[in-house]
């Protein structure tokens, strides 16, 4: 092994442990495993021994700063931050706190208005975020003109648009780190196929584009020392552009180190190669040893360079010709998907089976693709040209998609799994083992340590219990709705099942494996209305799920997703129920009380939106106010019927945020401290409107959209309130309470 990959490994772990928390036994514990080697003579091991004890308390010391820092800031009231994306009222809108105690920060924004690259004051309620800041009922301030980095990643974002037309979401996504436009859709077709890490700028795009560019200047007959150094230049500004993720400063000191033992023709080790790419993003900010991406990245080329040694071992003289090719590539996809299966499988809950040969597929795509949309992008000045290239790149992003979707769509292509940070564990030691042995000579032990990591493992439960707190988990499905309820026991209430598609529908591809991760049986599914962006996966998740109950208002002339539920009801033997007012349902300590609509009520009108079920559930003196697309008419009935059932701390926002909703009576009859917007990132209806997410605003309200966190989570034990969103949680400031 090569000194600098010990001595990363050993520093690496000497932060986690900082981080941890176990500074004082990481310290002791080194400090004897030095002592010791020192005994024995092994001046190396005594050197990596006291890495560990100097990363242990670096990150110890780190951790102490940055709590300090963040409290701090919280305590100031008023904030000077530079803006990464824009805001406006209702936005959340994330940006930088500068200066020595720099810390991420993300805005919940009630007025004013800034840019991104913009430095605005903020006015408002600090909070942690994580390791972060959260500034809730902001009140914003611009001070100057965007400038810097994050303007020029907006002007980039705003080309793709402009370019790209309906291929920017993906485009944005491959080229400036941008996925907030990607629907959920698109995002669990690539996770099943074991290519989600396409969808992120990784070290893999920008190596690609960085050999693009050496291989252009070499073509313009550009001397090929000038070629490798204008390359790394291009490289390093790509990099900075995208605020140097560190996926992409690994991949870039890699790329240099590669460059410099080119010109110098000097042979390297790919492990001494990782391990400085490792060590220069943890040097410049200890605190990215916690990132996952970053993790992800490390594990990734690790990966890479194990199946290359297997290659050699196992393959290497024995084929040839594009033989060899499919299968070296072959062995090096598969060893990737298994060394970071438990990385994946802890964050995004599901393990690809068909990823080795997804990869092999997307892998010369990609490698086109990725150069042809760094040059459209080079070339948004020049409008045609760019609309040109952009056009060439289109083909390649519809096969992309089209890999993704095939590879999902084969039987048992993904694995539902919810490991414990514990198994997640035994599973990196194993992986970590495997590793070890496709590069040792003798592979016997590394082997055993393997065995036993994955035997320890299977007697881990891989399902996760009951919080006991209640849930309401708005999932981002898109343009449409779904809402789980979840008992402190861990049982669900299912409100709603999202759209469908062409090739498959938010009920199998979101809802299903979202539940399933977490554990326990679904109660009843409740549909708010027959509209296909509400009832089109609910065929879908009553075969997955088997609820027990079936809750519909029963709305005449449904549509033909509407039709395929009741189909897929009947045939499994579900119960269908007719929604009345004053109906209750009790689950584990949680009442969820229909108040609409009124069948008699209902029968005289002509839209579905105006005859959606709306319910209140409570759970000791909290309340969560469902409403599905009800709209003016309906909300104006339950304000003359009962005003006093509708106050809820909670309200899941009516038809997408649509103008056609939230009256100011209604909104004052509720009066809620949160509210959640389930809605698609540049949908076509240009939901929600912001004059309603500027009215919930004014009266305080925490404004939660999909399109800007993904799933939303909001628990509480009967009493307060703890949201979740990006994954991060934190407690709303002032508490919330009924007023």
């Amino acid at each position: 092994m090569p000194l600098v990959l010990a001595a990363y490994l050993a520093h690496a772990a000497g932060l986690l442990l900082g981080f941890g928390g176990v500074v004082a036994p990481a310290v002791w514990i080194g400090a004897c495993a030095a002592a010791g080697a020192l005994v024995r003579g092994w001046l190396r091991g005594a050197a990596l021994a006291l890495v560990l004890v100097g990363g242990a308390l670096l990150g110890g010391a780190e951790a102490r700063r940055s709590e300090d820092c963040l409290a701090r800031l919280i305590g100031r009231g008023r904030w000077t931050i530079r803006l990464d994306v824009d805001a406006a009222p209702g936005s959340a809108a994330r940006g930088v706190v500068p200066g020595p105690c720099a810390t991420h920060v993300l805005v919940f924004v009630a007025e004013g208005r800034g840019a991104a690259g913009a430095v605005v004051e903020v006015e408002g309620e600090g909070t942690r975020r994580g390791d972060g800041l959260l500034v809730q009922r902001g009140v914003l301030a611009q001070r100057g003109a965007p400038a810097g980095l994050a303007a020029a990643r907006a002007a980039a974002g705003r080309a793709i648009d402009r370019t790209f037309e309906t291929d920017a979401p993906l485009a944005r996504a491959l080229l400036v780190a941008d996925t907030r436009g990607l629907e959920p859709a698109l995002r669990e077709r690539f996770a099943a196929a074991g290519l989600v890490h396409v969808l992120s700028i990784s070290g893999l795009h920008v190596a690609i584009i960085a050999e693009a560019v050496r291989l252009v200047l070499l073509a313009a007959r550009l001397p090929r020392r000038r070629a490798e150094v204008a390359a790394l230049a291009v490289t390093a500004g790509y990099v900075l552009l995208l605020g140097a993720p560190a996926p992409a400063l690994r991949a870039a000191v890699m790329l240099g180190a590669t460059a410099a033992a080119r010109l110098l023709q000097r042979p390297t080790s790919p492990w001494a190669g990782l391990a400085l790419g490792a060590l220069v993003p943890i040097l410049h900010d200890p605190r990215t040893v916690l990132d996952l991406g970053y993790q992800l990245s490390v594990s990734g080329v690790a990966a890479l360079a194990a199946g290359g040694a297997l290659w050699r071992r196992l393959l290497g003289g024995r084929l040839d010709g594009w033989r060899a090719v499919v299968a070296r590539e072959l062995v090096a996809s598969t060893a990737a998907t298994i060394v970071t299966t438990p990385l994946v499988a802890w964050r995004i809950g599901q393990v690809s089976l068909v990823a080795p040969l997804a990869n092999l597929a997307a892998g010369p795509v990609v490698a086109v693709l990725q150069p042809t949309l760094f040059l459209a992008l080079v070339l948004a000045p020049l409008r045609p040209a760019a609309r040109f290239v952009a056009g060439a790149a289109h083909p390649m992003l519809a096969a992309l998609d089209a890999i993704a979707g095939a590879a999902a769509a084969v039987p048992f292509a993904a694995l539902v799994v919810a490991p414990s940070t514990h198994a997640a564990v035994l599973g990196l030691a194993a992986v970590a083992c495997l590793v070890v042995a496709c590069e040792v000579t003798w592979p016997g032990r590394a082997l055993l340590g393997a065995v036993v990591s994955l035997a320890a493992l299977v007697w881990l439960p891989l399902a996760a219990a009951g919080s006991g707190m209640a849930e309401l988990h708005v999932l981002d499905v898109g343009q449409g709705d779904a809402v789980a309820l979840r008992t402190p026991a861990g049982r669900w209430i299912l409100v709603d099942a999202g759209r469908r598609w062409r090739t498959g529908d938010a009920g199998r591809s979101t809802i299903a494996p979202y539940l399933r991760r977490r554990g326990g049986d679904v109660v009843a599914f409740v549909l708010s209305h027959p509209h296909a962006d509400h009832a089109g996966g609910a065929a879908s998740a009553l075969r997955l799920l088997r609820p027990a109950l079936y809750l519909d208002p029963g709305f005449p002339g449904g549509g033909d997703a509407y039709r395929r539920s009741l189909e897929a009801a009947a045939e499994l033997g579900i119960p269908w129920r007719r929604v009345h007012p004053g109906d209750s349902l009790v689950v584990d300590g949680v009442t969820v009380t229909l108040l609409a609509p009124d069948s008699a009520w209902a029968s005289t009108l002509a839209d579905p939106n105006e005859a959606s079920t709306v319910a209140v559930a409570r759970y000791g003196t909290v309340r969560f106010l469902l409403t599905g697309d009800a709209e003016r008419g309906e909300e104006g009935w339950l304000v003359e019927r009962d005003p006093g059932s509708l106050s809820a701390e909670v309200l899941k926002v009516a038809h997408h945020g649509s103008r056609t909703s939230s009256t100011p009576e209604f909104l004052a009859a509720v009066a809620p401290c949160v509210a959640l917007v389930s809605v698609g990132a540049g949908n076509l209806y240009r939901h929600p409107d912001p004059e309603v997410v500027a009215a919930l605003a004014r009266r305080g309200a925490t404004v939660l959209r999909t399109d800007q966190l993904g799933s939303l989570v909001v628990r509480t034990d009967g009493r307060s309130l703890t949201l979740e969103a990006d994954g991060e949680s934190w407690s709303p400031s002032p508490p919330c309470s009924r007023r």
